[in-house]
């Protein structure tokens, strides 16, 4: 065998073992990613609910307007920046509130998702829910 022979060889092997590799990493990153993804979304799960028992304190209906959001918002952004702004704050509350079982929530789904499902009107719901999809994912509100 020449040495050009033997050195495409070894560039074939070497190039199968990148690939080989690229495929662990990829694989690996992608795993992580939704793990981090999915213990986000439990989190804003359990701020939703940390939310309604406070604003609730054990009654039925909450009284609103006691600042308890704004105030969050202002020490939550400080401490972690972006991403608690009383907006998303309140789509934490709704969260909770429309998915009151943490059990039930879908590693599928991102945060981002669960917010625009909170958008829904109910009545869309309902169509959504319909919907013939490959994963047959229906949505009760």
């Amino acid at each position: 065998m020449s040495e050009e022979n033997v050195a495409l060889k070894e560039q074939s092997s070497i190039d199968t073992t990148y690939q080989n590799i690229k495929v662990i990493v990829e694989k690996a990153r992608n795993t992580a990613y939704r793990a981090v993804n999915f213990a986000m979304v439990q989190a804003y799960w359990e701020v939703g609910r940390i939310i309604v028992e406070e604003e609730q304190k054990g009654e039925e209906r909450a009284e609103y307007g006691k600042g308890l959001i704004k105030e969050l918002s202002i020490r939550l952004t400080k401490d972690y920046g972006r991403g608690f702004d009383e907006s998303n704050l309140r789509n934490m509350r709704s969260f909770y509130q429309t998915f009151p079982n943490c059990d039930a929530l879908r590693h599928e789904l991102s945060w981002t998702h669960y917010r625009l499902l909170l958008r829904i009107e109910k009545g869309e719901a309902s169509i959504v829910s319909n919907l013939k999809t490959p994963d047959k994912i229906h949505f009760r509100f």
